[in-house]
């Protein structure tokens, strides 16, 4: 959504990085750690009892350490007039006479959206002033979304992840597919050809489900094979494999947030009545539009057993709504 708005809207986006984050974080607690093997003062004996010292910061390891500094930096952000969201604690935004301001962090990655240049450089001198940041320039590259942007808008994709995951799994040189999973298929448990080690099966699915941030085609047919993870079989290896097989074919295939539209909300849905074969539930799916830019979606099964196909697409209208 902010990528979208930002499109529409003409921000401009910049990146920035903070070094050693976690260091930052102030302590609100007593925590003593205790001294590495061969650390001592000169002449003192290790033998009246164990050595330890108190923290005044936290440190990476600690599990404190990325609530702290999570704290430490809305501290910084809230005293310059930024209000985090209800909904998304990792946005912030100010609006005021000089313009509107969003900032996005992800532990110590950080992206800036304004219209305005120049509350962009005070916030980054700002931010530099508390911490230590590295101005990475226009945004590109932010965990693996390669982002690229043209008067059309702003296109998203995962092309260098995808090639990555095909060459791991071997992959990069085999046929394309169509479609990324067969027309009214028939997965479901099953005791025969279980896979002697199903970690490699647990890891490639983990993967997909990461690609699904720009892949909404996939979206149904991972979250399928995600049910099996706790016993999967050599049938729902084949399936995770169809699927990269039609990645090949579409690898630089992503999102595109156009900045030529309007921001009317739209969203469709639909569902797929007693579609899980173990359980009889149904299979809901919706998508959420900004304009002509997709901003969310999601293919999951309902909570409970519908009786007919009508109440199942009630239910999927209401999770569309509501979820």
């Amino acid at each position: 959504m902010f990528l979208a708005l930002a499109a529409t809207l003409n921000w401009h986006l910049y990146q920035l990085d903070v070094h050693n984050a976690f260091l930052h974080g102030k302590l609100d607690e007593e925590i003593y750690m205790e001294l590495p093997p061969g650390y001592h003062s000169k002449g003192e004996s290790t033998t009246k009892g164990k050595l330890v010292c108190k923290l005044h910061k936290s440190l990476y390891g600690l599990k404190q350490a990325s609530r702290q500094w999570h704290s430490r930096f809305s501290e910084s952000l809230t005293s310059v007039g930024f209000q985090p969201s209800k909904s998304d604690y990792s946005l912030f935004t100010r609006n005021n006479e000089d313009g509107f301001i969003a900032l996005l962090v992800y532990v110590d990655d950080i992206v800036i959206g304004s219209s305005n240049i120049k509350e962009i450089d005070k916030v980054k001198a700002h931010l530099h002033s508390q911490f230590r940041i590295k101005d990475l320039g226009i945004l590109k590259f932010f965990l693996g979304l390669e982002i690229a942007r043209s008067a059309a808008g702003i296109h998203l994709c995962q092309r260098k992840y995808c090639l990555e995951i095909l060459e791991d799994a071997g992959l990069l040189g085999c046929k394309t597919t169509s479609t990324p999973i067969e027309t009214n298929h028939k997965l479901s448990h099953s005791a025969l050809d279980s896979l002697n080690d199903p970690s490699s099966y647990r890891r490639l699915v983990g993967r997909l489900i990461y690609l699904t941030i720009t892949r909404p085609d996939i979206t149904y047919a991972v979250g399928i094979l995600s049910q099996f993870m706790d016993r999967p079989s050599e049938v729902h290896m084949q399936a995770a494999h169809r699927i990269l097989r039609y990645v090949k074919g579409s690898i630089g295939q992503g999102i595109l947030f156009s900045s030529q539209c309007d921001l009317h909300l739209k969203a469709f849905c639909d569902s797929d009545w007693t579609a899980c074969l173990e359980t009889r539930k149904s299979m809901a799916g919706f998508c959420v539009f900004i304009g002509n830019s997709l901003v969310s979606w999601k293919s999951k099964k309902q909570a409970t057993v519908s009786r007919s196909s009508a109440e199942a697409k009630y239910r999927a209208l209401a999770h569309s709504l509501y979820g």
